[in-house]
């Protein structure tokens, strides 16, 4: 094990005043992670007094009645801060709701008035954080009518600061490529591009945050970061749960557009990327960008050499038994929606040249991992015998995204003894252990980020239009073809159609 003996802090961060408004605040995303993420904040006395929470949602509620809501909601989604019932009395304070039509003019002219309200009330200074926690189809119009209702741009300050005016919209950024383009006009028209900040709730995760430092702050790793010393790389992102009552969602997405494009892309830019000449934003996307850039485009008449997809059928999780896809609610019975991908990736540069990126994510596998495994190439000369050599694998360093957050490094050792023998041992580093303490949820850190204007950690214009131009061929080359459903049980890794995409390179998915 490694034990933690001192830590640095990179900077001190004074959070401003600031009104944060949550469009769709009925919803459980804000019953579930907003509102528990800022009360922790607030328990951990990062954000200031001078705050407020504007929740706004078709449903008539009362401040009282919104404020009765969250604070059921706290006390169910996250037990273990709702026991402070001075803390919650103080922050509830700070709760208000705006009944409305997100697409009535009225409805923006009331919450103005509340925010200046709010503003005088509470020192909020006129700084605003929306939330766009809606259904993705009315992002384009609440934009337009924040926009039309003045309330997107700052107003200029006399004798003090300018306040601010960002805007947080969460994912599907589009539907498809022309989409998410349309999307990026919309939001270009009436806000600046260092206003927005397009969430994606991995890039808050500790362990997809610790690969910056892990790779930039330790000189023992980026100078084997490259094809001279590593093999190939597998990135798994697996789920035991099924659709959960989301079938008919789930039916117009599939796992191709629901997590590679956007999630798993997100972890695979900061594992290709090369260094940054600082830790500023644009510095940092920048090079993920660059990353992305140079994915080599798939070649469409031979698909299926690079890319498979499955569908769970009928089968058994920790012993009881599930229901396949085509039988959720909500989903066709013929269905031909996806929910398990495979991928092999080339980056054309220097760094990765000729190194292969195997990418993976599904629904009801046997256990719910993501994981970034680094598999290094095998020593050039053996020296222990033809018995030993059969013993001795490849090193491989894996970072664990969730849960058990960690990292692991493998390595052969000598079993003690007469004989030489070989076996794989672990060296393992995990946070609850080396830092004492719980890591703090995504959106913890992705809502205190945007509060203080740190965007390193959100996708930029460029980034989000990248990732469907690199799965737009495979989407469009499945609408063509009817496949084989359902090709994989429910519990299992998959199946041996799906694991050739890795064995014809006579590799494996590693064992997890």
């Amino acid at each position: 094990m490694l034990n933690n003996h001192s830590s640095v802090d990179l900077q001190e961060r004074v959070t401003p005043p600031c009104a944060i408004v949550i469009f769709g605040a009925s919803g459980d995303l804000t019953k579930r992670k907003l509102v528990p993420a800022l009360f922790r904040l607030y328990q951990e006395k990062l954000l200031p007094e001078q705050f407020a929470i504007v929740g706004i949602s078709r449903s008539a509620m009362s401040h009282d009645e919104f404020r009765q809501r969250m604070e059921d909601a706290i006390t169910k989604y996250a037990p273990s801060v709702a026991a402070n019932q001075e803390a919650w009395h103080n922050f509830a304070q700070g709760l208000f709701y705006v009944p409305g039509d997100l697409s009535k003019q009225e409805t923006y002219q009331d919450l103005n008035e509340l925010l200046q309200q709010i503003d005088n009330q509470r020192g909020t200074e006129g700084n605003r954080v929306f939330y766009l926690s809606t259904a993705p189809e009315h992002y384009s119009e609440a934009i337009k009518q924040l926009g039309e209702a003045g309330m997107a741009r700052p107003e200029q300050a006399h004798n003090k600061q300018t306040p601010f005016v960002r805007i947080i919209i969460e994912k599907p950024f589009g539907t498809d490529l022309a989409s998410a383009i349309q999307l990026n006009k919309d939001v270009a028209a009436v806000f600046d591009e260092d206003q927005v900040y397009r969430i994606d709730h991995y890039l808050g995760k500790e362990t997809v945050q610790n690969l910056l430092v892990f790779r930039f702050a330790n000189g023992i790793f980026e100078p084997i970061w490259n094809r001279n010393y590593i093999d190939h790389v597998q990135i798994t992102n697996a789920e035991c749960l099924g659709v959960e009552g989301r079938g008919a969602y789930y039916e117009s997405t599939g796992v191709l557009r629901d997590m590679i494009q956007n999630h798993v892309f997100q972890v695979l830019s900061l594992v290709a990327m090369e260094p940054p000449n600082s830790l500023a934003a644009n510095a940092v996307r920048d090079e993920k960008i660059k990353a992305m850039q140079a994915v080599r485009p798939f070649p469409v008449n031979r698909l299926d050499e690079f890319v498979v997809r499955g569908q769970y059928g009928a089968g058994f999780i920790d012993g009881k038994s599930v229901i396949g896809y085509r039988e959720e609610p909500g989903v066709n019975p013929e269905s031909t929606t996806e929910t398990y991908t495979a991928m092999k990736l080339y980056f054309d540069n220097w760094r990765w040249s000729g190194v292969p990126f195997y990418i993976r994510s599904a629904k009801r596998m046997p256990k719910r991992i993501t994981e970034i495994a680094i598999q290094f190439k095998e020593v050039p000369h053996l020296l222990f015998g033809n018995v030993a050599a059969n013993q001795l694998e490849p090193n491989v360093l894996v970072i664990r995204i969730q849960p058990d957050e960690g990292i692991t490094l493998r390595f052969g050792a000598k079993v003690p003894g007469q004989m030489t023998k070989i076996r794989w041992v672990n060296m393992d580093f995990l946070y609850h252990e080396s830092f004492d303490v719980k890591p703090p949820e995504a959106y913890e850190r992705l809502l205190l980020d945007c509060i203080l204007g740190d965007s390193t950690l959100y996708a930029r214009r460029d980034m989000t239009e990248r990732g469907w131009e690199i799965v737009m061929p495979i989407l469009e080359a499945w609408e063509k073809t009817q496949p084989e459903f359902p090709n994989y049980l429910a519990g299992t890794w998959g199946s041996p159609d799906l694991d050739w995409l890795i064995k014809q390179d006579g590799r494996k998915w590693r064992k997890l």
